[in-house]
């Protein structure tokens, strides 16, 4: 691949990635949905608490976080690629990535909180998240 080719690749992965929301996905508002519909209310996106959790359940001391695939590194899944280009960068991205979301879960953990992990690609099968949300609730 020429410079210049690797450049316009590289100018179009970065427009792709940067429209990519962090709030408000389609998978965390699935899981939000289902949440409403079992009758459980929740905040949202809360500032008090480590890391942000997209669904906070203040009765039950219980965090959610609904984690993409791609960017969080959903193990043995297929939504979990790595770029063909710049591969160092994106190796340290996910690590660092990774690193940061067992240290917030431990400081759920130890402020006395339950927290659980909603993968993307677990939110394609309605019945079974229903049951994970049903069995950690």
């Amino acid at each position: 691949m020429s410079s210049e080719e690797i450049y316009k690749v590289s100018e179009q992965r970065s427009r792709n990635m940067s429209a990519i929301k962090s709030k408000n996905t389609k998978p965390e508002i699935k899981v939000r949905k289902i949440l409403h519909s079992m009758g459980y209310r929740f905040r949202l996106h809360s500032k008090g608490l480590p890391g942000s959790p997209d669904i906070v359940l203040p009765k039950y001391k219980t965090v959610i976080f609904v984690h993409g695939c791609f960017w969080h590194r959903h193990e043995n899944c297929k939504y979990a690629s790595t770029p063909k280009t710049r591969q160092e960068f994106w190796k340290n991205k996910f690590k660092v990535n990774v690193k940061r979301d067992l240290e917030i879960q431990e400081k759920i953990k130890n402020i006395g909180w339950k927290s659980v992990v909603i993968w993307e690609c677990e939110t394609k099968k309605v019945d079974n998240l229903r049951e994970k949300l049903i069995d950690f609730i």
